[in-house]
């Protein structure tokens, strides 16, 4: 990786939740480095820290303790407005619910986010990008979940964010629609070199990665693009 930009660094990375007196260790000690134009799996079963991760990633949430880096720009110690510039101008996020708005067409969800980002896509643009080209004048209701999903990355991709954070974005999907969602983060990834995590219990779509960053107990390992193809062809959808 040392040819490529480092962009997110963390180390000793814990975050710990308050639950009246019980204390929940949802990150134990995270050191990791994600470098420029990656395309990264976060996996682990479920309260195994991966979407606390990510939210810190994003600047959504903060940590306990340790320190975390988007290139020099410090979130472990950033204020809240320092945290709301970063997501702006930096940051897409993708979710496992769609959160489009049901009275805006297509278009109009995505034009909420340009009419604030600096260098902005064309609506239209970002949704030809994920195929949504005839679409564009259809309210959710008019659409397929898969197609709100792809309604849903192309408003995240519409300001060019330079990292793409995704939490479970096949989660609500049946198996053929939600690889068809990865297979169109995978082209975004590949057409745009945005920075791109997705956050998923399934090992299957490991193999559409790069890397494959496993957490247990809030802790990582990684497993080797070679050693994803052998994991992921031992389960199912």
């Amino acid at each position: 990786m040392s040819d490529r930009q480092r962009v997110f660094h963390t180390r000793n990375l814990t975050r710990v939740f308050q639950m009246g007196e019980v204390a929940i260790h949802a990150l134990r000690g995270v050191d990791l480095d994600l470098y420029a134009g990656e395309f990264t799996v976060l996996l682990g079963a479920s309260g195994s820290g991966k979407s606390t991760l990510l939210n810190i990633l994003g600047g959504l949430d903060v940590a306990s303790a340790g320190e975390v880096f988007y290139r020099e720009m410090d979130l472990s110690h950033a204020d809240e407005a320092l945290l709301t510039r970063y997501r702006r101008q930096h940051v897409g996020f993708v979710f496992q619910f769609y959160n489009l708005i049901p009275s805006l067409t297509a278009r109009e969800n995505v034009a909420i986010v340009t009419e604030i980002a600096e260098n902005p896509m064309d609506p239209a643009e970002a949704l030809a990008l994920v195929g949504l080209q005839d679409r564009l004048d259809h309210f959710p209701s008019q659409l397929s979940g898969g197609e709100q999903q792809r309604v849903a990355i192309a408003r995240a991709i519409a300001k060019r964010p330079a990292v793409l954070l995704c939490d479970e974005p096949t989660g609500a999907l049946d198996s053929a629609t939600g690889t068809r969602v990865l297979e169109v983060l995978q082209t975004i990834n590949e057409e745009l070199g945005t920075t791109t995590v997705v956050v998923s219990h399934n090992a299957v779509i490991a193999d559409m990665a790069e890397r494959m960053i496993r957490l247990t107990d809030g802790r990582v390992s990684e497993t080797r693009r070679n050693e994803q193809r052998i994991a992921a062809s031992s389960l199912q959808w």
